[in-house]
């Protein structure tokens, strides 16, 4: 039996995806939301994962969980490739889905400003297998470097993280870092952390923007404090399995970069065929409507809305995405009843705030702008919009534990290869390295001959077929 309700299809489970379907959940019409991932994703709290803080259950909610009460909401499991607005088509790898109404809140991904080699060598930190990978690689490396006796400076490699960006990600990456530094401190007996240095690279004279200057200067004294090198007016060249290569040349060795200095818009949004700002946002309209369509609204972190002429776009945060996902779902319904006019977007700037690690903290609004009220004030707020009482718990257990002990028992290995041939590799990589070079090149020597051969066959099949027609 057809289903007459109106359909409002949602690209995208992050903030904004979520924020417009629970919007639309309790209305007379049916929402397919379209996501990858069975999980909705709080990103703020993802570098406590890559540093050993908290677990992946603690900061991923299933989407279904969400809508266990909505039988109206329906989630589609597919990877969306492209659209055919003409008829109201959504194209996936999983097939077409229509719509009647379409939100494209497909989110974005790191930013490595067409560098490929820092694409290829850095760790990028916006999905939770990115955040896993670099938990592992850390602490991997201290596991490696306390069995590197004697290259030293193959070990200081090792034991230098550079922490690319100065935004809320870098900060908060780097003095996560250093606490869990501190903690491998008493429990590897043989290494010098004399050797360990954590550095934080930004291009701009500043760290945190969207901090007054008093509370940016604050954060560099406490990163400086904790044993973090803060590099500004630096910018990145180029990178590779060694280290960074800045643009005036200089080198830094290290087998960690942590890439956290942009964002740009999943790629999905720029296949609509509208206009994009340089970071693949689409670019919408006061009433978050795409220009040339009246039913498809773009909202989060791929939507470029510019609040007033001369203005700058609104930042790619959790807040822009949830509000700009009211509107979008009451536009929808006004649209529904027929109605021609609709609401305006005016985001409501409720402040920013930023820890910089145990105890510390950063916030432009409220009494308590550093400090230890300032990081109870940011604890509280991150609680509040965690999802799940059973999430909430935890994570307040764990963040007093870690308080008043340090410790973090999540430091877990969990990606290691043991085959005989990743255990060779292990324990004799200039070995196996230098017969990998030998197999290439033998690889390539063969080819080389088999298109010799092949440039031999066709001469001799073309010197036959000339003597075929001088018959």
């Amino acid at each position: 039996m057809s289903d007459s309700r109106p359909h409002v299809v949602i690209i995208g489970a992050g903030f904004a995806g979520i924020a417009a379907a629970q919007r639309l959940a309790n209305e007379n019409v049916r929402i397919t939301i379209i996501d990858r991932q069975n999980f909705h994703l709080f990103q703020p709290l993802l570098y406590q994962v890559s540093t050993s803080v908290l677990a992946t259950d603690e900061i991923a909610y299933p989407i279904r969980s969400f809508f266990r009460n909505n039988d109206n909401v329906e989630l589609f499991m597919a990877k969306a490739t492209g659209f055919d607005p003409a008829r109201n088509i959504v194209e996936t790898n999983h097939g077409d889905v229509h719509y009647d109404y379409l939100v494209i809140a497909s989110g974005a991904t790191t930013n490595f400003f067409g560098m490929a080699n820092v694409e290829k060598y850095s760790y990028g930190m916006k999905t939770l297998q990115e955040a896993l990978h670099i938990r592992n690689h850390t602490l991997h490396m201290f596991e490696r470097a306390n069995k590197m006796e004697d290259s030293a400076e193959e070990r200081r490699k090792m034991l230098t993280f550079i922490c690319v960006g100065g935004g809320p990600t870098g900060v908060e990456e780097a003095g996560a870092l250093c606490e869990l530094i501190d903690i491998q401190r008493h429990e590897f007996h043989n290494l010098d952390f004399n050797e360990v240095q954590v550095i934080l690279i930004e291009a701009t004279d500043k760290v945190l923007p969207m901090m007054p200057e008093e509370l940016r200067n604050y954060t560099v004294k406490t990163l400086e404090k904790k044993g973090v090198k803060v590099m500004l007016n630096t910018q990145v060249a180029d990178c590779d399995a060694d280290g960074l290569i800045l643009k005036d040349g200089t080198r830094i060795p290290s087998k960690t970069v942590i890439w956290a200095a942009g964002v740009r818009a999943h790629i999905i949004a720029s296949r609509l065929g509208t206009e994009c700002d340089r970071g693949g946002r689409v670019v919408v309209n006061k009433d978050l409507r795409v220009p040339g369509f009246d039913n498809i609204f773009a909202i989060g972190d791929c939507a470029c809305f510019v609040p007033g002429e001369g203005q700058r776009p609104l930042p790619t945060i959790a807040p822009v995405a949830t509000q700009g996902a009211q509107v979008a779902g009451d536009n929808i319904m006004k649209l529904i009843r027929g109605e021609k006019t609709l609401d305006v977007f005016h985001y409501h700037d409720k402040g920013s705030m930023a820890t910089i690690g145990r105890c510390e903290a950063v916030c432009n609004v409220g009494p308590f702008k550093t400090g230890f009220m300032a990081w109870c004030a940011w604890m509280f707020i991150h609680i509040l919009r965690l999802e799940g009482f059973y999430t909430n718990i935890t994570v307040l257990l764990k963040w007093g534990w870690n308080l008043f002990t340090g410790v973090r028992l999540g430091r877990l290995i969990t990606n290691i290869d043991l085959s005989d041939a990743a255990r060779r590799e292990q324990n004799e990589p200039e070995k196996v390295a230098i017969e990998k070079a030998e197999a290439a090149n033998k690889a390539a020597e063969e080819a080389a001959l088999a298109a010799k051969k092949a440039q031999e066959a066709a001469i001799a099949a073309a010197a036959a077929a000339a003597e075929l027609n001088k018959k």
